[in-house]
């Protein structure tokens, strides 16, 4: 089996996308950030002593998204053309955050997906942590993705059972 990110002598390599089409590609990211239910109702009512969390989150993520070729070793600095952040309330104690980027190139959009949400999730417990240190961030998970050679992908499993 021929490795992407290897030569045939074992080093690391980019993978040469130039013969590629240029397609439009999309993808949605998401995580789970579990907490006190109180820390979920301060964040809810904007009243976190370190400001309003959902935006700085926002931000955060859609930065992180544009940023993706310099944390990740391999990826394609890829020319983003949209790039959001949401927020729902699952439960009591838990925040689920999306993260959908879209592009038109030839290669996906899989990883600033991803790199957003978690970005995202790591942001909600920086400004969270001095109310709640037990916070947890859970699956972080590619939802769905379209265009490209590969096809489409849908998760089937997106919220998980609290039981």
């Amino acid at each position: 089996m021929e490795l992407s990110h290897l030569d045939k002598n074992g080093n690391a390599r980019m993978v040469d996308v130039s013969a590629k089409d240029e397609t439009a590609r999309e993808a949605l990211a998401s995580a789970l950030v579990r907490m006190r239910p109180e820390t979920l109702a301060l964040i809810q009512a904007r009243e976190m002593p370190k400001g309003d969390v959902f935006a700085c989150a926002r931000v955060a993520g859609i930065m992180a998204a544009k940023r993706t070729p310099e944390l990740i070793p391999m990826c394609h600095p890829i020319p983003i053309t949209k790039a959001s952040v949401d927020f729902e309330v699952l439960a009591e104690d838990t925040l689920r955050i999306t993260a959908r980027v879209k592009s038109t190139y030839r290669t996906g959009v899989e990883m600033e997906a991803l790199t957003a949400a978690s970005v995202a999730a790591l942001t909600v417990y920086d400004m969270c942590k001095a109310v709640d240190r037990g916070m947890q961030i859970l699956q972080i998970q590619l939802e769905q993705k379209s265009g490209g050679k590969s096809g489409n992908f849908l998760r089937e499993d997106i919220i998980p059972d609290n039981d």
